[in-house]
Order: structure tokens, then C-alpha cells, then sequence
């Protein structure tokens, strides 16, 4: 390789593979978003003339899009800023109107995964201090739950269960429908964080029983900051709103919408829906061409969950003996990342990987890929490559020691 293409190759920005945290705006939902930035910039709740009219039709088309991707009534989806919002929303707006208006038995417990996003987790540790009990069910080895154990957990005082639809670390794809009717039989909501899965699996809320459901723009090729929450209206969900104001999004979320983002979201949803099947079939190759090449060249080399409930863009995986931290420092070229909770002073194993049974140094590990839209063939086999040449020169240095409490 010449001096001047060895300099270029360095400078080069690194190949994408982090379609998990989050994605690159699509840049048809760019075009969709920019006249709402410039010339179409009304109050879309100020519908008294046509800037705002224009505002608020254009939201209320991407409040339809939004819904016809999870066969849902545009009337049972509220904007929010994300799904970590959508989440406490959700949870916490069902428990405390639970509280507020008792009927029979006191629906006062909630049943949630240790797997689940910090969001969820801290909003039921939140709940748990103002005297809700929660239940944290543990896993399968393969990251799925028992339904059996969901059952057991469940009692006459249960209000809600919360399981995510597909991992945000593992990938996972959780049985919805066999947690929908589990939920429906018990009259027991069902919530779902759907951040991972909507716009990349079907979802149909009425066939898989879910009654609340969380949304996110970024992890779909939509704008960051936006979000929604699907809320069942028959019969109709309760919830108590978190945010008090002028009662916009019919009382349960005040706040002037941002129309640019809400109809990028729109465009988003509307784009995976045309697009979901076939995308989904070549990022499922696209992750077996990757899994098939690592798994051929690196002796000890495990995919972490379930391999066949998974998302098709996502491959966790670990490399017997080396940390993920040197790993991803040895690859400056690529962009992947890994489920540990970074501080200055220390490193902590994913408590995901461990919840799966994975030792302190496996879950250390655990490297996570997302393949997405706009992943290529050729990055894939570059990346491969990249962490089999990483690996082969880590193994022979020790880099336990790189990483403190390794």
C-alpha cells in the first residue's frame, strides 16, 4: 500500500456498525422534514390561520403513519420525545392512575425483566419507592422469557407487565403474542418497549394484545427527540399524564409538538413499512455472512442469545479471552460497541449478558453489531476481517490486564 493511500485509509471516518444506539437519518425524511423547518414553521395548535392549519395536518398524517405500521387507530398514538419518555409515561401513568381510582383487589404490582432498558428498570425502582411492588423475572440463558414464569409471577393485585419487544444489547425477540394473551386472560396491561422492533418486525397491536406500546424516531432512520406511545382506546387504557400544561395530545402529553420531527417520524415509519421485508432479508444475511466468517476464523467465538428469535440486523458475540474494550480500541476502523456501563474510574460487565448466566469476564466480552440500511457487503467483510487480524494480535498480549477488575 502507497504512503498516500495507507494516509487515506487512516483518515477515513469508520465503517458504521452501531445501527442499535442509533441510525442515520434517511434522507427522504430529511426532504420530508425540511419545509416544516423553513416556510411551513406554524404553531401546529394554533389553527386559527394556515401557517398553523399546515402544522397540524401534517402532524396528524404522521400520527396516521406512525399507526398504520402497528395496525393501530391514529387516535391511540401520542407524540412524545422518545421512548424513554414513552416508557415512563407509560408505566408510571398506569400505576399511578391505578392508585388514584381503586376499583376491587388494589392493582398494585408490575412484573418487568431484569434484561429490561434502564428506563424501565428505573421507573420501577421509581414506583418501588412510592410503595408499588414490582417483580423482576430473570431470563433464559438464550435472553427469552419463560412464559411459565411470567405466569407464576402474576397475581390478583398485578396491574401491569412491561417486556421489551426485541433487545436493544441481544437482539432478542421476546413471544409477544404468548405474553399478550397471557396478559389479556389475567386483565393484566401489557406494555412493551418497542424502541428496537417497530419498522424492523411486523407488529400488530390488536393480534398481539399489547395495550401499551413505546416508540423511537432515531432507531428507525427518523430524527432524534421524537418518540410515541400506542395507548389501547377500547377499552380504553388510563393513564395520568406526567407533564402538566395546556393539554395538548389530548391531555396526556402538553407541550407544542415538534412538527418537523413528528412528520420525520411519519416518513420513517411510512418508509419501513414499504420497505421492512425486504430489508429485513438482506440484513439477515448480511449478519450470517458476518457470523459464518468470525465464527470460521476465531476458535471459541459465541453468539450471545437466541440466534433464531433475533433481530435480523443484530449479532452479539463474544472472543474467549478478549476483553471488549481492547477490542474495540484495536478496530479504530469500525464503529460497534459494547453493553458495558463505562465511568472513569471502572468498567462493569453488561448486566444484560450476565443476566443470561455469563461470567464477569464473558459478559466483558460481549461485542454488539448492528447491521442497518445502509450497511454494505463489503463493509461486512471488512469488519470481519478487522476483528479476526484485532483478535489474533490481542490474544498473544494479555489483555485482561488492559481492562481494571478484568
Amino acid at each position: 500500500m502507497s504512503a498516500v493511500l495507507a494516509e487515506a485509509v487512516a483518515n477515513a471516518p469508520p465503517i458504521y456498525l452501531d445501527n442499535q444506539s442509533t441510525t442515520r437519518l434517511d434522507p427522504r425524511v430529511l426532504e420530508a422534514m425540511l419545509p416544516y423547518f423553513t416556510e411551513e414553521f406554524g404553531n401546529p395548535h394554533s389553527t386559527s390561520h394556515t401557517y398553523g392549519r399546515n402544522a397540524a395536518a401534517a402532524i396528524e398524517t404522521a400520527r396516521a403513519e406512525v399507526a398504520t405500521l402497528i395496525q393501530a387507530d391514529p387516535r391511540e398514538i401520542v407524540f412524545t420525545s422518545g421512548a424513554t419518555e414513552s416508557n415512563n409515561l407509560a408505566m408510571k401513568g398506569a400505576a399511578h392512575f391505578a392508585r388514584a381510582h381503586p376499583t376491587g383487589v388494589a392493582r398494585d404490582h408490575i412484573v418487568t425483566l431484569v434484561t429490561e432498558h434502564k428506563c424501565v428498570l428505573e421507573s420501577c425502582n421509581q414506583l418501588q419507592s412510592e410503595g408499588f411492588a414490582v417483580t423482576f423475572l430473570p431470563v433464559e440463558p438464550n435472553g427469552l422469557i419463560s412464559p411459565a414464569a411470567l405466569a407464576a409471577a402474576m397475581t390478583e393485585r398485578t396491574l401491569l407487565v412491561s417486556v421489551m419487544a426485541a433487545h436493544n444489547e441481544i437482539g432478542v425477540i421476546q413471544p409477544l403474542s404468548e405474553i399478550g394473551a397471557l396478559c389479556r386472560s389475567r386483565g393484566v396491561l401489557f406494555h412493551t418497549d418497542a424502541a428496537q422492533a417497530f419498522g424492523k418486525i411486523p407488529l400488530d397491536v390488536r393480534a398481539l394484545q399489547i395495550d401499551l406500546m413505546s416508540i423511537s424516531g432515531h432507531k428507525i432512520y427518523g430524527p432524534k427527540g421524537v418518540g410515541a406511545l400506542y395507548i389501547r382506546r377500547r377499552p380504553r387504557v388510563r393513564l395520568v399524564p406526567l407533564i402538566d400544561g395546556g393539554g395538548q395530545e389530548r391531555g396526556l402529553r402538553s407541550g407544542t409538538l415538534p412538527t418537523p420531527l413528528c412528520v420525520g417520524l411519519g416518513r420513517a415509519a411510512a418508509l419501513a413499512g414499504a420497505e421492512m421485508t425486504e430489508e429485513a432479508e438482506r440484513l439477515r444475511q448480511l449478519r450470517e455472512r458476518l457470523r459464518r466468517s468470525l465464527a470460521r476464523r476465531v476458535p471459541g467465538f459465541a453468539v450471545n442469545g437466541d440466534l433464531e428469535q433475533r433481530l435480523p440486523g443484530n449479532l452479539n458475540f463474544s472472543f474467549p479471552g478478549i476483553e471488549a474494550l481492547s477490542l474495540i480500541e484495536a478496530c479504530p476502523s469500525l464503529a460497534v460497541s459494547t453493553g458495558s456501563a463505562c465511568t472513569s474510574a471502572s468498567v462493569e460487565p453488561s448486566y444484560v449478558l450476565r443476566a443470561l448466566g455469563l461470567s464477569e469476564a464473558e459478559a466483558n466480552s460481549g461485542i454488539r453489531v448492528g447491521l442497518g440500511r445502509f450497511t454494505t457487503a463489503a463493509e461486512v467483510d471488512f469488519a470481519a476481517d478487522a476483528l479476526v487480524d484485532a483478535t489474533r494480535r490481542l490474544a498473544g498480549q494479555g489483555t485482561r490486564a488492559h481492562i481494571s477488575g478484568g
